[in-house]
């Protein structure tokens, strides 16, 4: 019995092993094993996103002598209406830009608040009722101030050349007239009519054809959104905050029992903030400062610096292993810490510290652990889609744009053509934590635009999109390039890893990592590294679509451009 247990384990290691050498096999001349194609090389523009007719919008507005915000603008428009599993006008929106002139990062905070009129006392009545102690996922509870339209028009008076409505008559043409749902979109679409379909307001007929989700290759059309970005365009974003727009809303949601009103969106303002970066062996890595949650990819590769992984190996057992135990230290300050910083004080300098990040490092030890708590404390009360675009000057666009769930709220108002996001779940209901609901607050976000420069130049605008995925890809991009030498499309195919379990913003101020969460990979992973990593204490997955979508585009010392899109997503990166 005990010789039949052993050989069909050896059979089971040994198929497993051939498997993953299988679809491992190199089909390709040049590049690393597993890389999908070859950049995208060009000199005069480029841009990346996650669906190929989004990206030639993009590029035909930098064809018509747009620039790379002018781009990016009208590639998510278009983006909004062929990727709503994602984004759209109902969400919120952040960006770096780099403007070539000044030869400076500027970074955008597009998110909105709370309703005014939602008290804490009233949401927890409301879920007292419903039976449930968190924030839902749908419905009108979860929707906060959506920012985009005002982020757009914001970055627009900046950085932008052409008119709104020539960057944004493609995406009104398509509406109008229609265009094929590419697959992996029409796949999400399908898991989200369900769930959504009996929200209050007009889902279905918004987005549904005869009450189904559209399939691959159907043609689609929204012309209610057309009409609203018609609106916008010719209106500018007072239409959407203080218009007409504006008062459709408000008279819905009055109807409806929400919350959300015109003064909360006439008192809505997109802010202008200062990226934060590190120092990573010679790289500036730049992000956002909270109530996003960027600066946990900045603390994690401050950990990761202190390792040679180079010499480690790439997705090697030591190096998976220093990941995974650096992500879960960031990531308990990341579940206190990340707020909106009109409400209290963050301890940032201290948080992107070398010295804090060298006390943290002495609590990794060889094997995976299972209690982590948080480094520091606030010091003083106080699906989505990424895309990024380069213009012919020089110019760069790092933006992410999100609905948070999918396709949001499910709360569509009848004739605008947009759903409202459904950001508001990601407060806390502890009034202890930092994070907890307040009217007029913004809550933490997930979504985070990435930037990198050398010597003070620009060399890698990109992005990961994908909840808490996002800082533990963008870890993985960085070290994949820097460390590990890839080029910018090999450093996005390679297989990935993403751990969970960890303490989130949403949950109590007295919560902590406890059970030492779990490691997902992708199957090309080596099955030796996955036995190894369990011998090490790691719970291992597999997980199928979980790691995020990612897009990019670097620039070389000469001006040229090299771009990168998701290979396992519908997208592109063109340039010309």
């Amino acid at each position: 019995m005990m010789k039949k247990i052993t050989l069909r384990r050896f059979f089971i290691v040994t198929l497993a092993l051939l498997h993953f050498q299988i679809i491992a096999a190199p089909d390709r001349v040049t590049g690393l094993v597993g890389t999908s194609r070859s950049e995208v090389i060009a000199s005069n523009g480029m841009v990346a996103t996650s669906q190929p007719l989004a990206t030639q919008i993009g590029l035909d507005i930098l064809k018509q002598g747009g620039s790379a915000l002018d781009a990016a603008i009208a590639a998510n428009a278009a983006l909004g209406l062929m990727e709503p599993t994602g984004n759209g006008i109902g969400g919120d929106l952040f960006a770096i830009i780099w403007d070539a002139k000044s030869e400076k990062l500027y970074g955008v905070n597009g998110s909105g608040r709370s309703p005014l009129g939602l008290s804490y006392d009233e949401l927890k009545k409301q879920l007292d009722l419903l039976n449930i102690d968190q924030i839902p996922s749908y419905g009108l509870l979860p929707i906060s101030v959506p920012g985009t339209v005002d982020a757009w028009f914001s970055m627009h008076q900046q950085f932008g050349r052409l008119p709104m409505k020539q960057i944004l008559a493609p995406t009104i043409q398509y509406a109008n007239e229609g265009f094929p749902l590419s697959e992996l979109i029409a796949y999400y679409w399908d898991l989200s009519v369900a769930s959504r379909s009996k929200q209050p307001g007009d889902f279905v007929n918004t987005f549904t054809i005869d009450g189904k989700a559209p399939t691959k290759g159907q043609i689609f059309k929204n012309p209610a959104l057309a009409n609203t970005l018609k609106i916008i365009s010719e209106d500018g974003a007072d239409a959407f905050y203080k218009g007409e727009i504006a008062d459709k809303i408000d008279t819905f949601m009055k109807r409806e029992g929400g919350y959300l009103r015109k003064k909360d969106f006439s008192l809505h303002k997109t802010e202008w903030v200062e990226p934060l970066s590190v120092n990573y062996r010679g790289y500036d890595i730049w992000e956002l400062p909270p109530n996003g949650q960027g600066i946990a990819a900045l603390q994690i590769l401050n950990i990761l610096e202190h390792y040679d992984l180079k010499s480690l190996g790439f997705n090697s057992t030591e190096t998976l292993h220093l990941m995974v135990e650096a992500k879960k230290l960031v990531f308990e300050d990341r579940a206190k810490l990340y707020i909106d910083p009109d409400f209290a004080t963050i301890p940032l300098k201290k948080l992107l510290s070398k010295t804090y990040a060298s006390e943290r490092k002495q609590l990794i030890t060889n094997k995976a652990a299972r209690n982590v708590l948080a480094g520091t404390r606030i010091l003083e009360k106080g699906d989505t889609i990424y895309l990024t675009t380069a213009d012919s000057e020089g110019n760069m666009v790092s933006l992410i744009q999100s609905n948070y769930r999918g396709m949001g709220s499910g709360v569509v108002v009848p004739g605008l053509g947009f759903g409202f996001q459904d950001r508001g779940q990601l407060f806390s209901m502890d009034r202890e934590h930092a994070n907890a609901y307040q009217p007029g607050k913004r809550p933490f976000h997930t979504i985070i635009p990435a930037f990198i420069t050398k010597d003070g130049k620009p060399w890698m605008s990109f992005g990961l999109m994908g909840g808490a995925m996002q800082p533990q890809g963008h870890v993985q991009i960085v070290t994949n390039m820097i460390d590990f030498g890839m080029n910018v499309q090999e450093a996005g195919d390679v297989a990935r890893w993403q751990h969970g379990g960890s303490t989130e913003p949403t949950d109590s101020a007295s919560t902590s990592l406890a059970d030492g969460g779990y490691l997902q990979v992708e199957s090309t992973v080596p099955y030796q590294v996955v036995r190894e990593l369990m011998h090490r204490g790691h719970k291992l997955r597999y997980d199928v679509g979980g790691y995020g979508g990612y897009q990019a585009i670097m620039i070389d010392k000469d001006g040229t451009y090299y771009g990168a899109s998701e290979s396992r997503k519908d997208g592109q990166v063109a340039g010309y």
